[in-house]
C-alpha cells in the first residue's frame, strides 16, 4: 500500500487521523533522507575506490613498460621481438583504459553525487524547514488559542472582540502554514520519482561507456534504458501538470477555506474542551470529538497537538440532549452543556469560538436547531443533452473537421474567453439552434470552435461520462490486462444513459478522426486524452487524491478514442448474455416464479395510483414480447448496438432501463449471514443477522440491492439469504 494523499481540506480540520497521515509521509521522508545519505556517502567511496584502483592499474602498466627483456646473442628473432614489445603493448592498453575511467570518476561526481546532495538539501531540506515552521506555528497557535479560551468573559466588549480578530488572524497564519507544509510534503514526495532515479541512470550510462567489453550487457539494456528514460520523462510531465492542479487547489482553499471542506460522514467534528471535576477543582481537556446525528453518538478522544498524542482513552456517549450555557452562568465563553443517555451526569464543553459553539448546537439539535450541513451547492449549468447540445456540438465538430483538422494544437491551444463566450451565446439561442443547416461562420477561428466545445461539455450539470461511474472508470482503467480494461470500459459505457452515450459516441468518433490526422495537428491519442480526461470524466470533489487519478482518466479517454467503433457498435459480452437468458426465461412456466439469481430486473417504473396497474401491466407485457424477440434477433445476427423497441402513449410509463424483461415485483427482504465492511460509498456495512427491507438485484454481476436503516446500497449476492 502506498502513503495516502494528504488533503488540503484536513489542515483546517487538523484531527488526529490527519496528523497521523502527516507523520507517515513525515516518516517517509526521513527515510528516504537516511538512505539518500548513505548511498552519497557508499557513492564517494565508490569513487575513492575507483581513483586508488586506477592509480594501481597505472602503475602496473609502468612497470611493465619499463621492464625490457634482454635476448642472449646479439640478434633477435621475430618472435623475441614480439614478445619483447607485448609488455609495452599491454601497458598502452592498460593507459587507455585508465584514461577514459578517469574521464568517468570526474563525470561521476558531476551526474551522481551532486544531483543527490542537491536534491536532500534543497527539496528535503526545504520539507525539514517547513516542519519546523509548522510545529512552531501549532505551538503557537494552540497557545493563543488557550489563553483566548481562558480570557473571563466578564471583560469590557472591546477587550473581547480585539482579542477574538487576533485569534482569528494567528488561526489564519496557522491554517496557511500548514496548506503550504502539506504541499511541500507531497511535491517531495512526488520529486524523488524522477529526480532520485534519474542521476543512478546517468551513473549507470559512464559505467556502460567505459566498459567497452561489456557492450553486450549495455546493449542488452538498452530497451529498458530507453523505457526508463521515456518513464522518467513522462512522471516528470505528469508532476509538471499534478504540480500546477494542486498548487491551484491549494490556492482556493486560502481564499476560500470553508467552500473546500471534504465531506465526512459526521454531521459534525472539531476540537472540543470538556470540564472534567478533579479533586482539586474543575480543568478543561481538549478532546477532538465527532457526532453522527443518524446515530446520535458522541466520540471524544482526549488529544493535544502540543504533545502530539493522546492524552487519556477514547469515549463515546448517545446524546440524549444539548442545551446553550449562558454567559452569565459560566465564567468561560462559548459553552454549552451535553447530556448523554448512558452516561450520568452533564457534560460541560467548551467551542472554539461562538460560530463553532452555533455549529455544534445546530448538530446536535440544541436551542438553535437550524441545521447547516454546509454543503457546496453547485448550480447547475444551462446546457444539456437535448436537440441544441447535439446541435452545437454536430456544428462545431463539421466546422474542425471541414477546416481545421490539421491546425496544430488543435483542442490543446484556448481560444480568447470573451470570444468563446459569444459563440457560446449565439449557438445556445434557441433561435439560432433551429436552423440546423447552418454553420459556424468563417468568422470564428478553429480555437475559439474547439474552446466552446469544451466549455459547453464543460457547463453540462455533470461531466458526460456522469459522477456515479467515475470511479468504476478510474477502476477499469487501473487493471494489468489491456484487453480487461478494453472490456470493463466497454460495460461501462453501455450503463450510461442513452443520451450520454450518443453524444460520447458522437465525440469520440470526431476525436479518431482528428488522431488520425496527428501527422499534420500534432495532436496523438495520448494528446487528446490529456484534453479531454478531466472535462468528460471530472471527480464530483476536488481533491489531491482526485487530481493524481487525471492519469487515469486520460487513459479511459484513449481507450475509448482507440476501440470507438467495438465499444459503441458491438454490445457487450455481460449484456448479451443477460438479454439471451432474459429469453430463456419468458419461455418457461409463468406460473413459477424465479429465483433471485434469475429474476430480471423490470422494464418500467410505475409512479403512479395503483388503480390503473392491470392496464400498465397488459401494455408491459405486450411491448415486452416485442422487445424481446427483436432485441435477441438483432443481438444474435448483427453487431449494432441495442435499441428499444416499446412504443407507447401513456405518460404515466416512466423507462427506466431497455432491454429488460418485466416481472413480479422483486422487492424482498433478506438476513445477512456474515458480516461485511464496506469498501466504497455505494457498500453497505452490516453484521451477521442485519435484516434488509427492497432488496432485489443490482447491475453489479454478484451484487444485489437493499435498504438499511434507511439507507440504499450494495450487499455481495453470497452474503444473505431471502426471507
Amino acid at each position: 500500500m502506498g502513503l495516502p494523499a494528504l488533503e488540503f481540506s484536513d489542515c483546517c480540520l487538523d484531527s488526529p487521523q490527519f496528523r497521523d497521515t502527516l507523520k507517515s509521509h513525515e516518516a517517509e521522508l526521513d527515510k528516504t533522507n537516511k538512505f539518500i545519505k548513505e548511498l552519497i556517502k557508499d557513492g564517494k567511496t565508490l569513487i575513492s575506490a575507483l581513483k586508488n584502483l586506477s592509480s594501481a592499474k597505472r602503475k602496473f602498466a609502468d612497470s611493465l613498460n619499463e621492464f625490457k627483456f634482454q635476448c642472449i646473442g646479439d640478434a633477435e628473432t621475430d618472435d623475441e621481438m614480439c614478445i619483447a614489445r607485448s609488455l609495452q603493448e599491454f601497458a598502452t592498453v592498460l593507459r587507455n583504459l585508465e584514461d577514459e575511467r578517469i574521464r568517468m570518476i570526474e563525470n561521476a561526481s558531476e551526474v551522481l553525487i551532486t544531483p543527490l546532495e542537491k536534491f536532500r538539501k534543497e527539496q528535503i531540506g526545504a520539507a525539514k524547514e517547513a516542519k519546523k515552521k509548522y510545529d512552531k506555528e501549532t505551538e503557537k497557535y494552540c497557545g493563543v488559542l488557550e489563553k483566548h479560551l481562558n480570557l473571563s468573559s466578564k471583560k469590557k466588549e472591546a477587550h473581547l472582540h480585539e482579542a477574538d480578530s487576533q485569534v482569528d488572524l494567528v488561526r489564519q497564519h496557522f491554517y496557511e502554514v500548514s496548506l503550504e507544509y502539506v504541499f511541500k510534503v507531497q511535491e517531495v514526495q512526488e520529486r524523488k520519482m524522477f529526480e532520485f532515479v534519474e542521476p543512478l541512470l546517468a551513473f549507470l550510462q559512464g559505467l556502460f561507456t567505459f566498459y567497452h567489453h561489456g557492450y553486450e550487457l549495455a546493449k542488452d539494456f538498452s530497451d529498458f534504458k530507453t523505457q526508463l528514460t521515456i518513464s522518467i520523462q513522462n512522471t516528470r510531465n505528469r508532476f509538471e501538470g499534478t504540480r500546477s492542479e494542486v498548487e491551484s487547489l491549494m490556492k482556493k482553499m486560502k481564499e476560500n477555506p470553508h467552500e473546500h471542506k471534504t465531506i465526512s460522514p459526521y454531521t459534525m467534528e472539531g476540537y472540543l474542551y470538556v470540564q472534567e471535576k478533579r479533586h482539586f477543582g474543575t480543568s478543561w481537556v481538549k478532546h477532538y470529538c465527532t457526532y453522527q446525528r443518524e446515530s446520535k453518538r458522541i466520540t471524544m478522544v482526549p488529544f493535544d497537538q502540543k504533545s502530539g498524542g493522546k492524552g487519556g482513552e477514547d469515549e463515546s456517549v448517545i446524546l440524549k440532549s444539548c442545551t446553550r450555557r449562558k454567559t452569565d452562568s459560566i465564567e468561560k465563553r462559548f459553552c454549552f452543556d451535553v447530556e448523554a443517555i448512558d452516561r450520568p451526569g452533564v457534560i460541560t464543553m467548551q467551542a472554539l469560538s461562538e460560530e463553532d459553539r452555533r455549529l455544534w448546537m445546530e448538530a446536535m439539535d440544541g436551542q438553535e436547531p437550524v441545521y447547516n450541513s454546509n454543503k457546496d451547492i453547485q448550480s447547475e449549468g444551462t446546457a444539456q443533452l437535448d436537440t441544441i447540445g447535439f446541435s452545437i456540438i454536430r456544428k462545431c465538430i463539421h466546422a474542425v473537421e471541414t477546416r481545421g483538422i490539421n491546425e496544430q494544437g488543435l483542442y490543446r491551444i484556448v481560444g480568447v474567453n470573451s470570444r468563446v463566450q459569444k459563440l457560446l451565446s449565439v449557438l445556445m439561442d434557441p433561435k439560432t439552434a433551429s436552423e440546423t443547416e447552418v454553420d459556424i461562420c468563417a468568422e470564428w477561428e478553429i480555437k475559439t470552435i474547439t474552446s466552446a466545445l469544451k466549455t459547453y461539455l464543460r457547463m453540462l450539470p455533470g461531466p458526460l461520462m456522469m459522477y456515479q461511474f467515475q470511479r468504476s472508470f478510474i477502476k477499469a482503467a487501473k487493471l494489468e490486462n489491456q484487453e480487461s480494461r478494453v472490456s470493463e470500459i466497454h460495460a461501462l459505457v453501455h450503463r450510461l444513459p442513452e443520451k450520454n452515450r450518443q453524444m460520447l459516441q458522437l465525440l469520440m468518433n470526431h476525436l479518431a478522426n482528428v488522431a488520425n490526422h496527428h501527422k499534420q495537428n500534432l495532436m496523438t491519442v495520448a494528446n487528446l486524452g490529456v484534453v479531454f480526461g478531466p472535462t468528460l470524466l471530472r471527480p464530483q470533489e476536488e481533491t489531491v487524491a482526485a487530481i493524481m487519478d487525471i492519469k487515469f482518466q486520460n487513459i479511459v479517454i484513449e481507450i475509448l478514442i482507440e476501440n470507438h467503433e467495438k465499444i459503441f457498435n458491438t454490445v457487450p459480452d455481460a449484456l448479451l448474455t443477460n438479454t439471451q437468458q432474459s429469453l430463456s426465461w419468458k419461455k418457461s412456466n409463468d406460473s413459477k416464479p424465479p429465483s433471485c439469481s434469475e429474476r430480471p430486473l423490470t422494464l418500467f417504473h410505475t409512479v403512479q395510483a395503483t388503480e390503473k396497474q392491470e392496464q400498465r401491466n397488459s401494455l408491459i407485457n405486450s411491448s415486452l414480447e416485442s422487445v424481446v424477440s427483436s432485441n435477441a434477433n438483432s443481438i444474435l445476427n448483427s453487431n449494432s448496438p441495442l435499441q428499444p423497441v416499446v412504443n407507447s402513449s401513456d405518460p404515466e410509463l416512466e423507462v427506466v432501463k431497455p432491454f429488460r424483461p418485466s416481472s413480479p415485483s422483486p422487492f424482498r427482504k433478506a438476513k445477512a449471514l456474515y458480516a461485511c465492511k464496506a469498501e466504497h460509498d455505494s457498500e453497505l456495512s452490516f453484521t451477521a443477522g442485519t435484516v434488509f427491507d427492497n432488496v432485489h438485484p443490482s447491475q453489479e454481476p454478484g451484487w444485489l440491492e437493499g435498504t438499511l436503516n434507511g439507507k440504499t446500497g450494495l450487499i455481495p449476492e453470497n452474503y444473505v439469504e431471502f426471507l
